[in-house]
């Protein structure tokens, strides 16, 4: 594989970070929360960041993970890099696609771009639990993992990209991505505590722009794709 490239990883969070699921399941916890807590912003506020430090552990825990997966394969993967990384980048062409298809015909949990159907109403479940900022955390953790099904795709290619420089390397990476990630999740956070918009607001504001999210993820995705297969990234 060809060394990193900021613009490529940066890309592929980006990607990841406008992902309508993500927002989606915050808006649900600080519904949650303000539900329990009636004007109670203070609450509102930890809740909404201990679940998004949450959502960065359990991500940031994840990409290691993966970066192991692929160290254990290092032999395999050096001899045969060039399939790997092509590999990566038709994977990465591919995801885009999708989220480009949802814009011009969109269809509530699509494959690799939404949390499917029969998950969300567990999600739901276990939202509607949280009652308290710490609460919010140990849900927040316990609910990324029905987030990987519509956030994992850029992050398996970025960790991919990741693991060629071995773990302790790849740790200052993942950091960046992961922080990129939660940027829109801790913006929401900060939009509702100081007043500037009501949960329902964010969530509608959501749904209105569903397919725009999908649409900017899809070229971000489709692009770094060309990108990799071109050599520019």
């Amino acid at each position: 594989m060809v060394s990193l490239n900021l613009i490529g990883i940066t890309s592929l969070a980006l990607a990841d970070a406008v992902n309508p699921c993500a927002i989606a399941v915050l808006t649900m916890v600080l519904m949650s929360i303000l539900i329990q807590n009636p004007n109670q912003r203070k609450k509102v506020l930890l809740g909404g960041l201990m679940f998004v430090s949450a959502v960065y552990i359990g991500y940031l825990f994840y990409g290691l993970v993966i970066i192991q997966f692929f160290k254990t394969f290092a032999e395999f993967m050096r001899l045969n890099s060039g399939y790997i990384y092509n590999g990566l980048a038709v994977l990465a062409m591919v995801i885009g696609a999708l989220n480009i298809k949802d814009y011009f015909i969109y269809k509530p949990g699509g494959i690799a771009t939404e949390m499917p159907i029969w998950m969300r109403p567990r999600v739901k479940k276990m939202i509607t639990k949280i009652t308290s900022p710490k609460g919010a955390f140990v849900i927040g953790f316990l609910v990324t993992l029905f987030l990987l099904p519509c956030t994992i795709g850029p992050y398996i290619i970025a960790s991919g990209l990741l693991s060629e420089l071995g773990t302790l390397k790849a740790i200052p990476w993942l950091l960046y991505y992961n922080i990129i990630f939660i940027l829109p999740m801790l913006t929401i956070v900060g939009i509702i505590y100081y007043g500037f918009a009501k949960v329902q607001e964010v969530s509608g504001w959501k749904e209105k722009n569903i397919k725009i999210l999908h649409l900017i993820a899809g070229v971000l995705m489709f692009l770094v794709g060309v990108g990799l297969l071109l050599g520019w990234i």
